[in-house]
């Protein structure tokens, strides 16, 4: 890394250690509001939703119609990659962690926690993920330490910065290894879902069989999530994935209505992470 990087990269920390203890809802952000689109956070299906309360209000948050339908200008090459890596080693890998898993050295005291934007990403629109990344956290129901980036980086930055994060989530590239974080692990992704599922069952949210039923589809499901229709968000493109499925003959629309009332029980009661 190059001098000029290196102060980028120490400006950047600097400034996301007071924004992720300081922030507050900005007044030029969009107020979310009730009904579709999406989710926002971790493992099952979510960026700065965390696992603390309004689990399913976040997931249903609304994407402004200024940024509803948006689709990347940006090219995800080679260059475009670069620049994203340095923005986000910059001023998001000291919440989200290098590897993008909510597990940076500023993660632990921010409630809701940051979220795994490195696996997350890979099933969140264009206009999902540019609308947060624009406008911040620090509105309903999102609340988070989010800053808004809209008045720090221009439109192509934070088109590169979400070129970045979907490639170190698709194994694209390796994550830089500068603030600390794991990189996205199927693994481990795994075992938190039983994890979740097991906890489910133990809280009666869901019944056994509920539980091997959603451990048995999830895959299929979220990879009809990642699908060049880039835009929409978690709860969309999770809709759409299953009606897709159900054309398809892959599962009977009994099996795709039981997966989504699974994933909204487990969701209400906060398991979701």
């Amino acid at each position: 890394m190059n001098k000029k990087t290196s102060l980028l990269a120490l400006l950047g920390v600097i400034l996301l250690l007071a924004a992720c203890g300081t922030a507050e809802p900005s007044d030029t952000a969009e107020p979310a509001a009730e009904s579709t689109t999406s989710q926002d956070s971790g493992s099952g299906m979510g960026m700065g939703m965390g696992n603390m309360g309004g689990m399913m209000a976040r997931h249903h948050a609304q994407i402004p119609a200024d940024y509803a339908g948006m689709r990347s200008p940006v090219e995800a090459d080679e260059a475009s990659l670069a620049r994203g890596a340095e923005i986000y080693t910059a001023q998001c890998a000291t919440c989200h962690g290098d590897g993008g898993m909510g597990d940076g050295p500023a993660a632990a005291g921010l409630d809701p926690a940051p979220a795994a934007i490195a696996h997350t990403s890979q099933m969140l629109g264009d206009d999902y993920l540019f609308w947060r990344v624009s406008e911040g956290g620090g509105m309903e129901p999102f609340n988070s330490a989010m800053v808004s980036w809209k008045a720090v980086l221009d439109e192509d930055a934070r088109w590169d910065v979400i070129n970045y994060v979907r490639a170190i989530g698709s194994g694209q590239v390796m994550p830089m290894e500068q603030m600390g974080g794991a990189a996205y692990s199927p693994g481990s992704q795994a075992a938190q879902q039983e994890e979740m599922l097991t906890l489910g069952v133990e809280t009666g949210v869901i019944s056994e069989e509920e539980a091997a039923l959603f451990a048995e589809l999830h895959d299929t499901v979220e990879s009809g999530m990642h699908s060049d229709s880039m835009s929409g968000g978690m709860d969309d493109r999770m809709q759409d994935s299953l009606s897709q499925l159900v054309a398809d003959g892959s599962i009977s629309q009994e099996q795709a209505d039981a997966f989504s009332d699974i994933h909204d029980r487990l969701l209400e009661a906060e398991l979701m992470k």
